[in-house]
């Protein structure tokens, strides 16, 4: 076992579960940078005193986590105890949280009053002016429904998709298959001209990002309509 290793533990039905982990690999497999949890673990052995070498019963850890597989375990345990971070650890987490939580409130939502898409800097402008504050040990999805409600007083947002029907030239409808494909294909028809004819559905905010590519690809010639 190493020198840097540090302990944490998990409690289910009154029993303990305790591992040793490489506190810098926790780092990395919280932020996604490394997907095995086993990895983190610094000794592939369950506790119930780590710290006296106390192993935990096969009976217990199969009751409280329904396997003996120590990867599921693993995951479990990280997943659900508090992993000590150092402060530049969670300043930088913070941030990454930060990021993709503006993320997701500009690519899935519009302004209502416009139906625009909400550009990143406005809803990050928002969030400072609302002092969010971001916890950094839970996933940017399970903080984005409290966030938008408060900066909602700020900047109005609403959820939705964009469904739009593209018609696109003969001789680009190649190059373009791959772009649509990739933003939602909803139907397609090859119409008697050669050219391409398909409806789209995707998150509002990437309508911008949409019609810049195609149009680029096009050289401006497509014919878009929201539906």
């Amino acid at each position: 076992m190493s020198d840097k290793a540090i302990i944490i533990k998990y409690t289910k039905n009154g029993d303990i579960f305790e591992v040793f982990i490489d506190p810098n690999l926790a780092y990395e497999y919280i932020t996604g940078k490394r997907s095995d949890p086993v990895q983190v673990l610094d000794v592939e052995t369950i506790f119930k005193d780590a710290r006296k070498g106390e192993r935990q019963s096969e009976e217990k850890i199969k009751k409280a986590f329904g396997t003996n597989d120590i990867a599921k375990i693993a995951e479990t345990i990280l997943k659900n105890s508090d992993i000590p971070l150092t402060t530049e650890q969670k300043r930088k987490l913070t941030e990454e949280k930060r990021k993709q939580i503006i993320n997701i409130i500009a690519t899935n939502s519009i302004d209502p009053r416009t139906n625009a898409p909400n550009p990143p800097l406005r809803i990050e402008n928002a969030m400072n002016e609302s002092r969010i504050s971001i916890d950094p040990m839970k996933s940017a999805t399970e903080q984005v429904d409290s966030i938008v409600k408060k900066i909602s007083l700020l900047l109005p947002i609403k959820f939705t998709t964009a469904k739009i029907q593209v018609t696109i030239p003969a001789d680009a409808a190649n190059r373009c298959y791959g772009i649509i494909k990739r933003y939602g294909l909803k139907s397609e028809e090859w119409l008697s001209n050669g050219n391409l004819r398909v409806v789209v559905e995707f998150p509002a905010g990437l309508q911008n990002e949409f019609f810049d590519r195609i149009n680029k690809a096009t050289e401006g010639r497509a014919e878009t309509t929201i539906l």
